[in-house]
Order: C-alpha cells, then structure tokens, then sequence
C-alpha cells in the first residue's frame, strides 16, 4: 500500500494551523472542482486526494492519528508498505478495502474504518503505538477447581485454599457468593501466572463443584430429597418430619404411594444469585427391613395369603 502525504497534497506545513489547512483546501478544491474541469480524469482525482487530506487534517481526532503514525515511522509520499508490518489486516487490525466505490482510499480506510470516518470500527493507533513501546507481559490465566457443599454453596462461605499455579504453590482465600451453581468459575485478580518485564499476573479461574448430601441433591435450581419409607408406611400412608438444606418441613405421605413417586414441596429448593428460587421433591424409596421377628413373618405369611394384589399381571 502507498503512503499518502495529506501535508504535501494540501501544499502546508506540518504545523499548519487549521485556518491555513482550511485555506489551502478552499483554494484547491476551486480549482480542480469537476465543474471546472469537465471531463479532466486528472483533475477529478486531484480534487479527491485533496477532500481525503481535508477530511483527515481538518479533524483533530484524525489529524493526530495519523501524525502519530507519519512521525513513527517517518513515510515518504508514494511509498510503498505492507500494513500487517505495522499492526493493520493480518496483525491483529482490521482495515477495509473499497476499490473504486469509495471517495476516499485504501489508505484512509486503514485507518478510520469507513467513508468519512462514519464506522466506528476504525483503527486505534493510540493503542498500536502503545502496544509497541510496552514490553511488559500479563502472565497466564490459570484454571482450577474448588469443591464446596450444598450449605456453603447455598449461603456463601469464605474458604482458604492452596492451588498450584504454573508450577507456583499458593495459599488463597476465596470468597464464595450464596446461590452459586456447579460450573460457575470465580475469578481472582493477578492470582494466577507471573507476569513478566513489569507486566500483570494472570488470574485464576476457580471452577465451582458442589458435593451432594447424602440423601439431598441438587438438579438445576431444584433440590432432591430421598426419603426412605417402610412398606407398611408407604402402604398405609403417614407424616414425616423431612430436613431440607436448613429447616425441617412435615408432610403427609398420601396412602399406597410407590418408589420413585415424587411430592412436590414448592418454593424450597435452591436459592440462585439471581434470587430465583426452586423446589424441592421429596422422592420416595421404600425399603424392606433386613431382619423380621417371628411375629413381623407371620404377619407378613398372613398378608401374602390374603392379598388379593397381583404385581405381575
């Protein structure tokens, strides 16, 4: 891509004050105006190069982005450089090809992202420049796990742990929030990798696993309970006192209900940071007891020949 001197095609000065700049364009904008040229390819160009360096110099934000980049690099008019050398297209930047359809070059695209400088998606070169000159280096983000249980999960917990990061031991303290849920990372600020040459540490992502209880669980936003019942319990119906994350809650278990079958406890499940709130379901296991008196067998022999319920069909 060729470089465009806007200073040399305007006729001033670097330190042009933008009364000069202004003057110098009317001047020249006259005279290679197309309705005083009719027909002249020549002058139609010249009257374009000459809006393009107008637009560029006649505004503060632009005039400074692209005195940055000539005095870096101190370009010649007309000479020719590759721009993913400097940052623009393959280095990271993105400028826009127009062709013949735009009023304004390649070369001012590259820089401002559009016609007139209308796309906010220009290039910063503050940032390129600064990019450059900074040798510093952020160090590495590193990725953990860190397993809590239900109750800390549910009403927040500071917790110290010792991680290893990048070959680094560590001691922390993690603070985590009330109504996290499993999979959700907690960042820590500069806890991670070292950085170099004067450059941030990296953070650590501690990625959050939540332990079941033993007879409680957690799906969604929804908690578990399992509640094991006799078969006489489950058979004949009953009220049991059942303990959910903190409080305990009494139901009735409804007469002949089956293993698996769930009841409903509304509005007692998990509690989300958002402030959403689940349910909780109570699921039923109906367990036999190992061992039987000779009496609880005979009850049992009684009930098997008088029973009419047939299991299998």
């Amino acid at each position: 891509m060729k470089y465009k001197d806007y200073y040399e095609l305007l006729g001033v000065s670097k330190s042009a004050t933008n009364s000069e700049i202004k003057k110098a364009y009317k001047k020249l904008a006259k005279k290679y105006h197309p309705d005083l040229n009719p027909g002249d390819k020549s002058a139609e160009e010249k009257f374009k190069e000459i809006n393009e360096a107008h637009e560029v110099l006649g505004d503060e934000g632009k005039r400074k982005k692209y005195d940055t980049f000539g005095q870096n690099y101190n370009f010649q008019n007309g000479a020719d450089f590759d721009p993913s050398q400097y940052g623009f297209g393959n280095g990271g930047y993105q400028y826009y090809s127009t062709g013949n359809a735009s009023d304004f070059s390649d070369f001012f695209n590259m820089f401002f992202g559009g016609h007139g400088g209308s796309r906010a998606s220009g290039f910063d070169l503050g940032s390129m420049f600064s990019n450059r000159k900074s040798k510093s280096v952020k160090g590495e983000d590193v990725e953990s796990e860190i397993e809590i249980n239900l109750l800390e999960a549910y009403e927040g917990a500071s917790k110290t742990i010792s991680i290893n990061a990048l070959g680094e031991a560590k001691t922390i303290s993690v603070k985590i929030p009330a109504g996290i849920l499993p999979g959700k990372k907690i960042k820590i600020r500069e806890q991670g990798g070292k950085g170099s040459k004067g450059g941030k540490n990296g953070d650590l992502l501690l990625k959050i696993k939540i332990q079941d209880e033993k007879d409680l669980k957690l799906e969604g936003i929804d908690l578990i309970k399992e509640l094991s019942l006799t078969p006489w319990e489950a058979a004949l119906g009953c009220d049991v006192l059942v303990k959910g994350l903190k409080d305990k809650v009494r139901i009735k278990v409804p007469v002949g209900i089956q293993t698996d079958e769930k009841i409903k406890l509304k509005g007692l499940g998990y509690k989300d940071m958002n402030g959403n709130k689940g349910d909780m379901y109570v699921r039923i296991k109906i367990v036999n007891p190992p061992h039987l008196t000779d009496e609880e067998k005979g009850l049992y022999q009684r009930l098997q020949e008088i029973s009419t319920f047939k299991p299998r069909g």
